[in-house]
């Protein structure tokens, strides 16, 4: 999944965060440090919580049914390798409380029946 439009869509985001910040310090003159330091850290929140998901989903594991069984992870309770149930999607809520959304597989472990979206 990783492109240069992946690459792309990160460039604009960063330059939204420049631009609003610029625009921002014009409507706020007298801001104090602790102001410009939370506006800005809102900005990059949102920055922050696409590349999390961006990257998040562009990981081998998103797909466990596309993986050789050699290539699946193991079971934290018991250590077998893992098997594919379908995919689901989780809303997460990142460290600055933004919104992501992972497709990814859900798995259930056939030995012990453990069931879990496989970190990565």
């Amino acid at each position: 999944m990783w492109s240069e439009e992946l690459e792309a869509r990160w460039q604009q985001l960063a330059e939204e965060v420049m631009i609003g910040m610029k625009e921002w310090r014009l409507q706020h003159p007298r801001a104090t440090l602790q102001e410009i330091e939370a506006a800005l850290d809102e900005r990059l929140a949102r920055v922050r919580a696409r590349m999390l998901q961006d990257v998040a989903l562009a990981s081998a594991v998103r797909d466990v049914h596309r993986l050789q069984p050699e290539e699946r992870p193991p079971c934290p309770q018991c250590g077998h390798l893992l098997e594919a149930r379908g995919q689901e999607t989780q809303c997460l809520t990142t460290n600055y409380n933004q919104s992501i959304h992972l497709k990814r597989s859900y798995a259930i472990c056939p030995q012990c029946g453990n069931g879990l979206f496989p970190p990565g």
